[in-house]
């Protein structure tokens, strides 16, 4: 049972690490209601003009982005909700997060490289499929300095079950809130 009402968790990690798989079990789990934002959405709002995300070029349309997900899972904590928020929310996009009101959970998702890539090369699609870039992307979570406690290294043989059970025990113990959210930590 996930009783963490008006909490934020966000997820995250590179590509292929099983962030949205993890999101989505966790927003059905039994106890206070839930939300599942799934970050990928906000960028494909964007209809013309749209860059991606992990371009240089980018940084003030992933500015915009961030600060609409920040809102929307301000406002559905706020409401009551437990927040999964799932994404590439690296350090470098915290700030848009600093100034919420409520909890916010920061875990990092961090499976091995060859992993990460198989596992998005095989979800094909309209998803990112590039070995380079997944290999950028997974490089910005390699050494994150005082937020490398809130890592969970993923093993290629981790069951998506006992990932599951490792994230909710990390939750629970309330240890992963974000030091500028501490002062609101509610017990």
């Amino acid at each position: 049972m996930l009783e963490c009402k008006g909490e934020v968790l966000i997820l995250t990690g590179p590509p292929g690490s099983g962030k949205t798989t993890v999101a989505a079990a966790l927003a059905q789990m039994a106890g206070s209601a839930k939300v599942h934002l799934h970050s990928d959405d906000f960028w494909h709002f964007i209809k013309n003009g749209a860059i991606a995300p992990y371009l240089p070029e980018s940084d003030a349309q992933n500015r915009v982005v961030m600060d609409a997900l920040s809102r929307a899972a301000s406002s559905y904590a706020e409401g009551g909700y437990f927040v999964i928020l799932d994404g590439i929310i690296g350090p470098w996009f915290l700030p848009a997060f600093e100034s919420l009101t409520v909890p916010v959970h920061y875990i990092v998702l961090r499976p091995p490289l060859r992993v990460a890539i198989d596992r998005c090369q095989r979800r094909g699609a309209d998803t990112l499929t590039d070995p380079q870039a997944i290999t950028a992307l997974h490089q910005q979570f390699k050494n994150l300095e005082t937020l490398e406690a809130h890592v969970l290294t993923i093993e290629e043989s981790d069951r998506p079950d006992h990932l599951i059970n490792k994230i909710l025990s990390m939750v629970l113990s309330r240890n992963y809130i974000l030091q500028s959210n501490r002062s609101i930590n509610r017990l």
